[in-house]
């Protein structure tokens, strides 16, 4: 399998990734919010005050 960055192959050692590098591009991307997993927005979800009414 390719590194999911550059398309590289893996290096063990940095699994999934080829490199220290590739690894802390997806990190940066995951701190910046770039991905995100699907959902409703967290100020749609109701709370459980919203519930007892």
């Amino acid at each position: 399998m390719a590194c999911p960055i550059c398309g590289k192959e893996r290096a063990p050692a940095y699994r999934p990734f080829c490199s220290k590098r590739c690894a802390d591009i997806d990190l940066a991307r995951w701190l910046r919010g770039e991905y995100v997993i699907p959902g409703p927005p967290l100020d749609d979800v109701p709370n459980e005050e919203d519930r007892r009414e």
